[in-house]
């Protein structure tokens, strides 16, 4: 049966990349609408989301029209993951290109490995091209889907050129592996956890309970951390490689990593706020709520 609805799946999307990437774009368009309209609860969540964001810049009219184009971008993802099948990665590379080469071949030289700070942003999916364009190996932190079928789909999506993943669930030891072997590793940091998975810091305006993951590897193995996002643009992707970001030490460990943390989700917010219709604002990032409201970390 799984293997059946794995074939199907496969199918599915090979016909889907078989549609003019004009006709995607419109069908996506049409489809975010359609889901906008009748999805009343995510509908609610992404406006409720947006509003506590921009609701002091944006009125109500224009947070519902920003609404409906995070919805467009999520349908898109999907045929742009279709559309990229039918290519293989010299074809690719056409429509890809990078800022901020020098940010990554810096922090690779270091002889560390390298952290890659990165969000459910743009199409997050298709990153593995840049793995494969700065020839660097790159392994990624994921949480397995619980659809067995969809999961097998994409990790050969992710991994077909070149790319391994890690599962979420007890990685700290196969990243710390990755990084012995010089490779760049990729965390996706801008979703909710468990108030016993991270720290509360500030995102957005609000705490946000934050997977504190990164900065205790960033502390434990001095490993450089570079943020990374792909960003959709008119005529394809960029891939943009921010410089390295600073390590802060105090000698207080909880401190730092609240404050490395907090570091982490200003440069997510920023990307964010500059490309809002391409976040994954469906998600419910403000969910945990801490017990015990404790002060906020002094801004750096």
């Amino acid at each position: 049966m799984e293997k059946a609805a794995y074939k199907g799946i496969k199918t599915l999307f090979r016909l889907l990349g078989l549609i003019p990437q004009k006709w995607q774009r419109l069908s996506a368009d049409f489809l975010g609408r359609i889901i906008f309209l009748t999805d009343r609860r995510h509908q609610r969540i992404v406006i409720d989301n947006l509003t506590h964001a921009f609701g002091g810049q944006k009125n109500r009219f224009e947070i519902r029209t920003l609404a409906k184009r995070v919805f467009m971008n999520l349908v898109l993802i999907i045929f742009e993951v279709a559309w990229s099948l039918s290519l293989d990665e010299k074809q690719l590379r056409k429509y890809f290109t990078i800022d901020g080469r020098s940010n990554i071949k810096n922090a690779y030289e270091k002889d560390k490995g390298v952290l890659a700070l990165t969000a459910h942003f743009g199409n997050f999916e298709l990153l593995a091209v840049i793995g494969a364009m700065i020839k660097n190996p790159l392994s990624v932190v994921v949480r397995p889907l619980s659809f067995k079928p969809l999961d097998r789909f994409f990790v050969d999506l992710r991994t077909r050129f070149g790319a391994k993943m890690i599962p979420k669930q007890r990685s700290f030891r196969a990243i710390l592996r990755s990084l012995e072997r010089k490779e760049i590793v990729v965390l996706l940091m801008d979703q909710n956890v468990d108030w016993y998975e991270g720290v509360f810091v500030d995102f957005m305006g609000r705490r946000a309970c934050t997977n504190s993951g990164l900065a205790l590897l960033a502390l434990k193995t001095r490993a450089p951390v570079i943020p990374v996002v792909l960003i959709r643009e008119t005529t394809g992707f960029r891939a943009e490689f921010g410089p390295e970001i600073p390590l802060i030490e105090t000698g207080d460990k909880r401190k730092d990593v609240e404050l490395n943390t907090l570091q982490y989700n200003r440069i997510i917010e920023d990307i964010v706020r500059r490309y809002p219709e391409q976040w994954f604002w469906v998600h419910q990032r403000w969910k945990t709520r801490p017990y015990h409201p404790w002060p906020k970390i002094a801004d750096k």
